[in-house]
């Protein structure tokens, strides 16, 4: 476990680094599926959670877990304009390999450096949302991290590696769905 960073001290070069996700900026999969799914709904950050209920033996429920708000991280007419980027991404750009019929999906691509002077492999990430055809709300928001991609240093791109891993995750989501089973 690593801790997360964004330092905020920064001139205007690094601060156009760090929003791509360079220079000294670390986040979590769970850090970039939270701020995936502030996108595909309202700019609203929920809460997460690991238990969504608990139950008897039988199977009656005796508690359960629901989203609760953490914060505003952007208005709902900046969150519809990152929507809209994201789609064109998986519709028309890097991340076509997650499209899911039947289904809107956005994502963002992304191959993050890391070692000291880049040394290392490189991180294949993919961060995206899904949201059914039939439904007003996202069903699933889903952020992937390959770190050790067995590939030659420039084939490793979040589209190739971390997207399709992403996908099947959210169609078994949707497919869950479909079938009532939560």
């Amino acid at each position: 476990v690593a801790p997360s960073n964004f330092d905020l001290r920064l001139d205007k070069a690094q601060l156009a680094l760090s929003s791509i996700g360079q220079f000294d900026t670390r986040a979590t999969p769970l850090q970039m599926a939270m701020i995936s799914a502030a996108v595909a709904g309202d700019g609203t950050v929920r809460r997460p959670y690991l238990v969504e209920r608990t139950t008897r033996r039988g199977g009656g429920t005796l508690g359960t877990t629901g989203p609760r708000t953490l914060h505003q991280a952007m208005s709902a007419s900046t969150a519809q304009q990152m929507r809209e980027l994201m789609t064109d991404v998986v519709e028309e750009g890097t991340g076509t390999v997650a499209a899911i019929p039947g289904a809107t999906v956005g994502g963002k691509t992304g191959t993050a450096q890391h070692g000291v002077g880049n040394a290392g492999t490189p991180y294949a990430w993919f961060t995206s949302w899904a949201r059914p055809d039939d439904s007003m709300q996202p069903a699933v928001a889903v952020a992937v991290v390959v770190e050790d991609a067995a590939a030659n240093r420039g084939d490793i791109s979040g589209g190739g590696f971390a997207g399709p891993i992403a996908r099947s995750v959210m169609e078994a989501v949707l497919d869950t769905r479909d079938h009532g089973d939560h």
